[in-house]
């Protein structure tokens, strides 16, 4: 596998206009356990089939400054006795520019939709191997593999058996087996995580390699290592295991905390770091899913929403307490920060593979409205009427942040809590705009100079 990967660099090295391109095999922007395994150990197993016409790549969904903050991935490559040196992330494949120059192919692991900043590279996807819910249209070019299994990586495993069991070597075995072992929460019935092929599959794992670790151990291992967030600033917990979404005006990220609510809420200067956070990566909301384990057995969830704007704040929070499919059961919690609501979430099932569907379909009816109404202020909101952003809670912290591409920030001096112009310029229908042109041109003629 060292070899195959140190390889991989060499190619990326090698290629030009004039080569044939890359296959590559790429896991979600959250780059979790589950993704890299699954992008790493799929790609492999492509590198050993004739069939492929372009080189087959495991590229990582996120830049390699980012990756120190996925420390159960580091904990496992370690323990397999490979490098990170010989991984390749995002920000070092242009996929783009492969895409462009008709060099690229994809195959989809860990999720089946891409982003919408990578919507273009969509007609490149030959093949997806997801666990979650399947969004993506079906397509006779694209073979797509998905079922609800408590990880992807159980996915990999049963495809690697059938189709060539010769490619499982001790190292290839040890990463699927990790990740299937922390997904499915060392296989505990009571976190909901596990279904019958995981455990079919992790079984398989054992007997055909008894030098595997031992599964408490290792899980237990993986879990401190990834609940391990000592020394981490607030971007940085929010950034190491993030995903996002977008829709028209609106921009969130979704991340998960290894820790209590109670304690990510009482972390030194939170709100200016939520905002710092919002401000530096354009986001204009953020929810955060807190999880943390009971006796290290029963995952204890919690929820919060974080937004300047009470808009979004408001829509958002009520389109998570109403979701019926699933219920997330929120109740209401008390916190130091108007900026942010929080909840405890009853259905402890719900992890964020759960939520993101319901965030989704949110988005999408969100865009519909805008599309219908033409104006995001038209949008008449059941339970709560609307407030301008320029009146809703405004981060205090933003007079100090600079950047070319926003509007000016509030002066230090002022006399108000929030500038009009923080959330950008006000929206102008084209109705409006040509309402006040004819009243200007109507007033040109009946002055005494038109006469």
């Amino acid at each position: 596998m060292e070899a195959y990967l140190r390889s991989c660099r060499d190619v990326i090295k090698g290629c030009s206009k004039n080569s044939p391109g890359l296959h590559v095999v790429m896991g979600n922007e959250a780059c979790d356990m589950d993704s890299m395994v699954s992008a790493l150990t799929f790609a492999y197993f492509l590198s050993k089939s004739l069939d492929c016409k372009r080189v087959p790549v495991p590229v990582l969904n996120i830049p390699r400054a980012e990756f120190p903050l996925r420390s159960d991935n580091i904990f496992l490559l370690r323990e397999t006795g490979l490098s990170q040196d010989y991984l390749l992330f995002r920000d070092e494949v242009d996929l783009h520019g492969l895409h462009k120059n008709k060099q690229l192919t994809l195959t989809l692991v860990d999720h089946n939709v891409l982003p919408s900043v990578d919507s273009e590279l969509e007609d490149a996807v030959v093949e997806v191997i997801d666990h979650h819910l399947l969004q993506r249209p079906s397509s006779p070019s694209c073979p797509v593999t998905v079922e609800t299994v408590g990880s992807c990586a159980t996915l990999v495993t049963e495809l690697i058996a059938q189709k060539a069991p010769e490619v499982l070597d001790q190292q290839v075995a040890q990463l699927l087996y990790g990740s299937i072992i922390l997904d499915c929460v060392n296989m505990a019935p009571e976190a909901g995580k596990v279904t019958p092929k995981d455990s079919q599959y992790a079984i398989f794992l054992e007997k055909r390699f008894p030098k595997l670790p031992p599964r408490g151990a290792l899980f237990q291992s993986l879990q401190n290592a990834k609940f391990d967030v000592s020394g981490l600033s607030t971007e940085q917990m929010l950034l190491k295991d993030m995903k996002a979404a977008s829709t028209g005006d609106l921009n969130l990220a979704v991340s998960v905390i290894y820790m209590t609510l109670e304690d990510f809420l009482q972390r030194h200067g939170l709100q200016q770091a939520l905002c710092e956070f919002c401000h530096k990566h354009s986001y204009n909301l953020l929810v955060a899913m807190t999880i943390s384990f009971i006796d290290n057995k029963e995952p204890f969830r919690q929820l919060a929403v974080y937004s300047s704007s009470t808009v979004y704040r408001e829509e958002m929070s009520k389109a998570l307490e109403k979701a019926r499919n699933p219920s997330l059961d929120l109740k209401p919690m008390s916190g130091p920060y108007p900026d942010v609501k929080a909840y405890i979430q009853g259905n402890t099932l719900a992890s964020r593979k759960k939520v993101m569907p319901i965030i989704t379909d949110f988005l999408k009816e969100r865009e519909r409205k805008v599309a219908q109404s033409g104006n995001i202020e038209d949008l008449e909101l059941d339970d709560y009427s609307y407030q301008d952003q320029s009146d809703s809670q405004q981060c205090p912290e933003d007079a100090g942040i600079e950047d070319d591409t926003q509007f000016p920030p509030t002066p230090m001096n002022s006399l108000v809590e929030g500038c009009p112009l923080d959330n950008g310029l006000p929206k102008v229908s084209h109705e409006a705009l040509v309402e006040k042109v004819t009243k200007m041109a109507s007033m040109e003629d009946s002055s005494p100079e038109g006469q």
